[in-house]
């Protein structure tokens, strides 16, 4: 379990992530990794609350050798019940690689375990482009209403 900052203010419904690229807990295709095009894989959300303003992503690599390495942080997605491929809606923030865009899996060895956690919010965040994950889930933390996530796995061929 990756720990987190965020502290909700009521009670957060459950939402359902899945993707047409990978089964939960199945294998990234390489399409969506540093050894591909290394571009977002397609996610559906599924029981989006009606009264969703904004969605935000944060994907994270919880296998990381010193703790949860932030390969992609994007908020004030619209309620979409689809982020498509390779898609850049939304503000993006600074990953731990220093960029403002998805970095796909890229493990150094072995099997890593990638969480894309999905928030359905309640109003759109003030933040600028480049905020951090910290940042980000302090500043949602008041407004998150759903929260669902799926977990894929990638391990590089050597």
């Amino acid at each position: 379990m990756i720990k987190s900052q965020l502290h909700y203010s009521e009670e957060v419904k459950t939402l359902n992530v899945r993707s047409d690229a990978f089964p939960e807990r199945g294998y990234i295709p390489t399409k969506n990794t540093c050894d591909g095009e290394n571009v977002n894989p397609p996610l559906e959300i599924i029981n989006l609350p009606p009264d969703t303003k904004s969605i935000a992503v944060i994907m994270e690599d919880s296998d990381a050798p010193i703790r949860a390495c932030v390969h992609w942080i994007v908020w004030n997605i619209p309620p979409v019940e689809k982020i498509k491929e390779h898609s850049s809606f939304g503000i993006e923030g600074l990953n731990d690689f220093k960029k403002f865009h998805y970095c796909g899996p890229c493990p150094p060895s072995g099997s890593h375990h990638y969480h894309f956690k999905v928030y359905a919010l309640n109003e759109l965040i003030d933040l600028k482009e480049g905020a951090s994950k910290i940042e980000l889930e302090k500043t949602m933390s008041l407004h998150v209403i759903a929260f669902g996530e799926l977990i894929g796995i990638y391990k590089r061929a050597m």
